[in-house]
């Protein structure tokens, strides 16, 4: 049963129980920063924001941002706007960081370009692909931590087909990932124990964001009580006749589930 929202709760198939054997955790939850320097965990929640305008975009951001921790945008809306506008817009609304959700993929020159545009437009974090290779990675990370910007390097994605080719070569990316020093890596919700292998993987100095929650199949906090610092939700807020209440309750609801629960970074 897909997650959804009802009045009080939000309703959420069990985990199996390879997946409910999570680890012992350690976190402090209002005060810790992370690489992209205006993110600060309260919500545990990164609303990827993937409407077609930017009128709708900034609205939603404005409408959303006291139950979320950052807005993540990506290629279709960027493409449709001046990409500073669009940055700039959002964060006048809503006042914080924004993840470039672009999954950067080409050779280290352009990709390092692509990272140039991105970050002098205002990005706080990007998004790049892991299996395209150490160089492309290093490239990244190069022109980014300088600027004190975040690189998130995509292990495994969180659709079905990612098993065929993307997951037998996820845990040598999250290595790659951690031995070149990237803020963090992004690993796939609908799969909670794979979060917990990267964590594994990664130890506890990088960051895991999680996407996929409800029309993907991942429950709420699955992901984060597997070793994530964040869940990714779109659908869940965007789509709901009223986004700002549907953040509310998820924000509320994963909070609760979460009681107890800390994860050390």
């Amino acid at each position: 049963m897909a997650t959804k929202i009802t009045d009080n709760v939000i309703e959420m198939k069990p985990l199996s129980p390879k997946d409910s054997k999570v680890r012992k955790q350690d976190f402090r939850v209002s005060e810790r920063k992370f690489p992209m320097s205006n993110l600060v965990e309260r919500n545990r929640i990164i609303h990827a924001l993937d409407v077609k305008t930017k009128e709708k975009a900034v609205a939603m951001a404005g409408a959303v941002r006291e139950y979320v921790d950052a807005i993540k945008i990506s290629a279709p809306l960027a493409f449709k706007h001046e990409l500073a506008d669009l940055i700039g817009g959002i964060k006048k609304q809503a006042n914080l960081p924004i993840l470039a959700c672009f999954k950067v993929a080409d050779i280290p020159k352009m990709s390092g370009e692509i990272m140039e545009v991105a970050m002098d437009a205002g990005a706080d974090g990007i998004t790049v692909h892991g299996m395209f290779g150490r160089d492309t990675i290093k490239a990244c990370i190069d022109v980014a931590n300088p600027r004190g910007v975040g690189v998130f390097v995509v292990t495994e994605m969180s659709h079905p087909g990612a098993l065929e080719f993307n997951q037998p070569v996820g845990e040598k990316i999250a290595k790659m990932a951690r031995d070149l020093g990237a803020s963090g890596i992004v690993a796939p919700a609908t799969r909670p124990a794979r979060v917990k292998r990267y964590r594994e993987i990664i130890g506890n100095n990088m960051l895991i964001i999680s996407p996929g929650i409800g029309p993907q199949g991942a429950n709420l906090g699955d992901a984060i009580k597997a070793g994530a610092n964040f869940e990714i939700i779109g659908r869940l807020i965007y789509n709901s006749p009223d986004p700002a209440e549907a953040a509310r309750k998820i924000s509320l609801q994963l909070k609760k589930r979460l009681e107890g629960i800390r994860v050390k970074v």
